[in-house]
């Protein structure tokens, strides 16, 4: 039996107090707490400062998703609410850019709230703004196991599904975060450089960042790169079986630049010491950068997908990280993902990942994290774990004993490989 198959998730739990989970942002981003782990050591310091811990001339890997704002509440006549949590287009996240550019309707996978009262097919809801007379309408079209298919409608039919969003929205907080959503979590609940609308969760741990710190690290001479990574609902689903290969990993929508291969096939080639080190920010960055070796793998074991079909609706599943033989370089990999870019003269590549990152996962690209503390017994808790080990239990500890804010709105942690 291989080692991954003997991870019990009882063995990632820890106590977390709610009086620790943060339910607002602090008023300046920047200033929120950063607890830093390198050469087995534990320091603390603020954010703002996190420049005098990133190494001069590495590589920060952002990822630039934008959420929107995807939980929609409709009113029974009987005073009932009716919450609908819009998840993803029903043809899929590769068209969610036709979904969102939709006038007159498009049709979503949801989850519904209190569903059991919704009797009827058909929710309504009108508001006025700017002089101008808003109707949504919601149809229930089918029902599976795990989501609703829901047609929206709305008048005037003229105007794009992004803009009903803005109208009728809510931003999706997470589940830990007791309150209602107010105005100021538009802003606060994303990040300073989120770019492309289709998450419905954010990257958190990018939330400490300003322009202040940018330009700190600029002067480092410290490069940002942009990556594309989705998030879904999957990203709060719990880890239910006791043995973590009994956990169905959520898959999610990535996209990556051509431009952005390449600079990581051209650092990969240098010299030790020439190369830039890479830090991600976020478990979601790191999901999707991770991603591009076992993409890069799959082509070169198999010749028929070497095509810009496949580089445009790929997929690699949860398990593949653990069962493939490793037998190509990192290099390789991508000069194989690159080759087939270059043939079929294509920019940028997007697909579906489910790859799960737990302790036995052999790291191919980054050697620091940003990130935020974790909720007990859950994936991205794993995910930390398979890059500082056992180490994560004192960290966590001392971020207890000296009261840091955990989960979205909290502080921030930066680790190196032990």
């Amino acid at each position: 039996m291989q080692e991954y198959e003997n991870i019990n998730i009882n063995d990632y739990d820890y106590e977390l107090p709610k009086e620790f989970i943060a339910q607002y942002p602090l008023e300046q981003r920047d200033k929120s707490r950063l607890l830093i782990y390198r050469n087995k050591n534990i320091k603390e310091d603020i954010f703002k400062n996190i420049d005098k811990y990133i190494p001069e001339n590495s590589y920060l890997i952002f990822n630039d998703t934008k959420v929107i704002k995807s939980r929609l509440f409709f009113l029974k006549p009987t005073g009932a609410q009716i919450e609908i949590f819009c998840l993803e287009p029903e043809k899929g996240m590769a068209f969610f850019n036709e979904a969102i550019s939709s006038t007159a309707k498009t049709t979503w996978k949801c989850l519904v709230g209190k569903s059991g009262k919704w009797k009827r097919n058909i929710l309504e809801r009108t508001i006025v703004k700017n002089n101008t007379n808003y109707k949504l309408i919601a149809k229930v079209i089918d029902k599976a196991p795990q989501y609703f298919t829901i047609e929206f409608s709305w008048f005037p039919k003229e105007t794009k599904f992004s803009e009903i969003l803005k109208l009728f929205g809510e931003t999706p907080l997470p589940p830990y975060i007791k309150r209602k959503a107010i105005e100021q979590d538009e802003l606060t609940y994303q990040t300073i450089y989120a770019q492309k609308n289709g998450s419905v969760a954010a990257p958190t741990s990018g939330f400490h960042f300003t322009e202040e710190v940018f330009t700190r690290l600029r002067k480092k001479d410290i490069n940002f790169l942009y990556i594309t990574l989705h998030i879904g609902i999957g990203t709060f689903k719990p880890v239910k079986s006791e043995s973590i290969i009994n956990h169905k990993m959520h898959s999610e929508f990535v996209c990556f630049e051509k431009d952005i291969i390449e600079k990581l096939y051209t650092n990969i080639g240098k010299y030790d010491i020439d190369k830039k080190k890479i830090i991600s920010v976020g478990t979601t960055s790191t999901r999707a950068l991770e991603t591009l070796y076992y993409l890069g793998k799959q082509i070169y074991d198999n010749r028929e997908l070497r095509s810009s079909d496949y580089l445009l609706s790929f997929n690699i599943s949860q398990w593949m990280p653990y069962k493939v033989e490793q037998n190509i370089s990192i290099e390789k990999s991508l000069e194989v993902i690159l080759e087939v870019m270059q043939k079929d003269s294509i920019n940028k590549i997007s697909g579906e990942t489910e790859i799960i990152i737990i302790p036995g996962f052999q790291y191919k690209f980054i050697d620091g994290l940003i990130t935020n503390f974790h909720l007990p017994k859950s994936t991205l808790l794993l995910l930390v774990s398979a890059f500082i080990g056992d180490k994560w239990r004192e960290i966590y500890k001392y971020a207890l004993d000296n009261k840091f804010r955990f989960l979205s709105y909290g502080d921030a942690c930066l680790f190196f490989r032990n």
